[in-house]
């Protein structure tokens, strides 16, 4: 098999390239052409059976952002214990693989929980999001998240743990943990700002 072209961090440099290439658009004037096209999404979203019920049926918003709020802890669990196991200050007398990959299996459907009932939120607050600048921060740092953990942190600890440089381990462990937080911070900040 040929070697990459970028050596054998591939994942690792393309994941930080995408991730700087999105923040430094998020910062640029570029970003509002794009913004001001994607207004009509925004419109339809509210329009959607999900934005009706999100903005008639309030009792149906609060229980849709409750399981939200249940999925975010849960990831936010999957991603301490996980990370903290590779820190080496969590679960020490439990297998590395044993924890990562449990933790791995609940953090998919915690995720997939925060996007879907994510959609349902955002389509009953369509508009009110679409000019909260910090939800295109939460979006900009759930997608890095997401990369992170996928393409990043993921393969490193598909190999054996032993063999992986515990600085290297650490790091990303440190990284994934604050990837999360920061999505979690911004996602409070989104209903702070409202």
């Amino acid at each position: 098999m040929p070697p990459a072209i970028l050596g054998p961090y591939t994942r690792t440099i393309l994941t930080a390239a995408i991730i700087a290439a999105a923040l430094g658009f998020s910062f640029t004037y570029a970003r509002l052409s794009v913004y001001t096209e994607l207004m009509p999404f925004f419109e339809w979203m509210e329009t959607t059976w999900f934005g009706y019920v999100g903005k008639t049926w309030g009792a149906a918003f609060a229980t849709i952002q409750a399981g939200h709020l249940i999925g975010l802890a849960v990831l936010g669990g999957c991603v301490i214990v996980s990370d903290g196991r590779l820190l080496g200050v969590l679960l020490t007398d439990v297998p590395h693989r044993k924890v990562i990959d449990r933790a791995d299996r609940v953090f998919f459907w915690a995720l997939i929980t925060l996007l879907a009932t994510g959609v349902f939120m955002a389509c009953g607050v369509a508009m009110k999001i679409y000019y909260l600048p910090v939800y295109w921060y939460k979006m900009l740092a759930l997608g890095a998240g997401i990369l992170f953990h996928y393409y990043v942190r993921r393969p490193l600890v598909a190999h054996e743990i032993e063999s992986i440089n515990p600085i290297i381990l650490k790091m990303t462990a440190i990284a994934s943990i604050l990837v999360w937080f920061l999505v979690a911070a911004t996602g409070r900040w989104i209903g702070f700002s409202g």
